[in-house]
């Protein structure tokens, strides 16, 4: 077989530990084989480097293991090219895998090619990762925090949500604090309201009368002290993502005239898949590495489960709910694509079918450095008139109909 690579290294990395195999060519023109183990912490991982740069590795491969894998990366890349390999594709490759011989394998595969690196973006980006992805939780952490709320409302017979739009608005925010200092009273409570929501002053003090105890208010004000910590965190997570992204900012205004995509989302999509698009050859790799393309699994002439690929699930996440925002927008392509689908294949696929256009109009837009360019509602019609005629015609003919076309002049 084919060598690609004369001096190479393959990692087994554990939480603990790190196996390493190197495979050399020595002075004879054999091949030379050597495993050793080193600690993963700093000074092991110093003590690993040293141990590569001895015997002048050109590669490095490593299976990714959850987050393990991360420091031996980050401290080996500066150093060496290093590639980080889908343990999927080690696992479809036939040949040695045990715990004991993995290192070895590794390295084989790699000396050969028979793998390929996984995408791992840059330093900066990953930073901008990290902040994203733990402020996405956050924002998560408090949604569920609110719907805790309005669970404990419920259970007090509080029907708050069921008056006001926003449980946590200026009116409501008073209230819930009225109710948590021990006012029960639905008229004064009622008497709190703002703007608006004083036009529903006789529902209001009919929902605020309930049996709001105790233990109800406890849990409340516990729960109002939460969401206004996660505020106060989403807030300065925004704020250091807006120090870290600044360099990109102009990517960021670009993406952000996708319809259904506002800033928040932008600063996801440049986080997850880099403002370098010549990691992907193509927008095909791109929705195919983030798993928003129907999968290929045909045999004997049977095309079997189409379903998509494991992808980022924060990319996924991100992408989806733009695919919801874009499906209720007026006139544009987005809308249009979603609304032909949802009848033919539902209200699932039609979401994935948009966030996968959105993911390709993201890889364009950072690839030419150009706006969104909206295609119009009707495109779709416009783009082979004869068969959007036929469509048509076989419509009313399913109906009853009898069709004779005469072009207008």
């Amino acid at each position: 077989m084919k060598r690609l690579f004369e001096r190479c290294a393959g990692l087994d990395v554990h939480k603990s530990s790190v196996t390493a195999c190197v495979r050399v060519r020595a002075g004879g023109g054999e091949r030379v084989e050597e495993i050793r183990t080193f600690s993963t912490t700093t000074a092991g991982l110093i003590t690993l480097l040293d141990w590569l740069r001895s015997y002048r590795i050109q590669l490095v491969g490593m299976e990714s293991t959850g987050v393990y894998w991360r420091p031996v990366y980050y401290l080996l890349e500066d150093y060496f090219e290093c590639w980080l390999l889908n343990a999927r594709h080690l696992r479809n490759v036939p040949g040695r895998k045990t715990d004991v011989q993995d290192a070895a394998w590794i390295c084989q595969l790699v000396e050969h090619g028979l793998v390929r690196p996984s995408f791992v973006p840059p330093r900066s980006i990953r930073e901008l990762r990290d902040l994203t992805r733990y402020r996405k939780a956050q924002i998560e952490e408090r949604t569920r925090e609110v719907q805790r709320l309005d669970k404990v409302l419920q259970d007090a017979g509080i029907k708050l949500s069921s008056v006001a739009s926003k449980v946590l608005s200026v009116s409501g925010r008073a209230m819930l604090e009225a109710l948590v200092s021990g006012t029960h009273d639905p008229e004064l409570l009622a008497e709190l309201a703002r703007g608006k929501l004083r036009r529903k002053l006789p529902a209001l003090r009919e929902a605020l009368a309930g049996r709001f105890g105790a233990h109800h208010a406890l849990i409340v004000g516990q729960i109002l002290a939460h969401i206004d910590f996660l505020d106060e965190s989403i807030a300065a997570l925004s704020e250091r993502v807006d120090e870290v992204i600044a360099p990109f900012a102009d990517k960021v205004e670009l993406l952000d005239t996708i319809p259904g995509v506002d800033k928040r989302t932008a600063e996801l999509l440049l986080a997850e898949i880099g403002p370098d698009m010549s990691r992907f050859p193509s927008h095909r790799h791109l929705a195919s590495w983030a798993g928003l393309c129907p999968g290929q699994n045909e045999s004997a002439g049977k095309r079997r489960s189409g379903k998509t690929r494991k992808g980022s699930k924060w990319l996924q996440s991100g992408l989806t709910q733009s695919a919801k925002a874009a499906a209720r927008t007026r006139g544009t392509y987005l809308s249009a694509h979603y609304q032909r689908l949802r009848g033919r294949r539902g209200h699932g696929k039609a979401t994935v079918a948009t966030a996968h256009s959105i993911l390709v109009a993201a890889y364009y837009i950072l690839l030419r450095d150009e706006p969104y360019r909206e295609l119009g509602a009707d495109w779709l019609a416009r783009r082979n008139d004869q068969a959007h005629t036929r469509r048509l015609v076989a419509q009313l003919e399913r109906l009853g109909h009898t069709v004779v076309l005469d072009p207008a002049a």
